[in-house]
């Protein structure tokens, strides 16, 4: 197959956010919630929008949850890197005439704030975020968004993800 599109997941994918996601989870849940979730128990949250995450975990106000836990998730911004080896294999297929998109569970706040700081911005003209669709990872409709918005047929389209929502909304599409 000759792919002309290869569009990513953040979280997982491109950035190594899992120690901040779950950490500022654990944060929020002890704070609101007044009780202690190791770490192990709070995986399913990676690949997930926050108020799914949330509301699985039986949040009442999931908007102040969400505001909370984007200002723990700023605390722990020092831990957020880019994996190894990411920016040379974005480059390459920049320079090799590849599209390059993003879609993801973050909303776009989220995105601008978690993905800004990395030089890596400048590779994705076109990004689809947890607020450009109705429903989300592991649906198919984030991936079928991009397809609209970039023109482009499922079999020219590469999606690269590393959660299991992210396989289901492939298959979705």
């Amino acid at each position: 197959m000759h792919y002309r599109h290869f569009v990513f997941d953040i979280d997982g994918t491109l950035l190594d956010t899992e120690y901040a996601v779950l950490h500022s989870l654990q944060d929020v849940i002890r704070a609101v919630q007044k009780r202690e979730a190791p770490v192990q128990d709070l995986r399913f949250a990676l690949g997930i929008t926050g108020d799914d995450a949330l509301r699985q975990l039986g949040f009442a106000d999931l908007a102040a949850a969400q505001r909370l836990w984007d200002e723990r998730m700023a605390c722990y911004q020092s831990s957020v890197r880019v994996f190894a080896g990411i920016e040379p294999l974005l480059q390459g297929l920049a320079q090799n005439g590849k599209q390059l998109g993003i879609v993801t569970s973050k909303t776009r706040a989220e995105y601008k704030t978690d993905l800004a700081p990395f030089a890596i911005t400048k590779f994705f003209p076109l990004s689809v975020c947890a607020d450009d669709t109705k429903r989300h990872k592991p649906f198919g409709d984030p991936l079928r968004q991009y397809l609209q918005t970039a023109n482009a047929t499922a079999d020219t389209v590469l999606y690269i993800g590393d959660s299991i929502y992210d396989s289901q909304c492939a298959q979705d599409t």
